[in-house]
């Protein structure tokens, strides 16, 4: 695997490409172009991401355990098969009470000529 994307044509199981680190956070990006990233997260109990902000919007995929997300201030649980969108430019956190994996879709604005 180039770059550590995945491979082309194979169906591969999302939770299976990346493991917890214990007391860590470990993650594999997918696939990166010009128009986003898509990287695959596994935080163990307790671990997170502090808040900050992109210049462009960002999804999480939760495909297992639970994450509690703030963004702009507001909390937002979210559990395995749901969406969250955090907006561009507005500060967000990510929290994990239980070992959890996400996949964070960012989509960067293109700008055409």
């Amino acid at each position: 695997m180039s770059n550590n994307t995945i491979i082309p044509a194979q169906a591969l199981n999302l939770v299976s490409l990346v493991n917890e680190t214990e007391q860590g956070i470990a993650s594999r990006i997918l696939a990166k172009t010009s128009g986003g990233n898509l990287t695959l997260f596994a935080f163990d109990k307790g671990q997170g991401l502090s808040e900050h902000s992109a210049p462009f919007d960002a999804l999480v995929m939760v495909l297992e355990g639970q994450l509690n997300l703030i963004i702009d201030g507001k909390p937002v649980n979210a559990e395995p098969g749901t969406i969250v969108r955090m907006p561009a430019n507005i500060p967000h956190a990510v929290e994990a009470p239980t070992k959890a994996k996400m996949l964070l879709i960012m989509l960067r604005e293109i700008k055409v000529n």
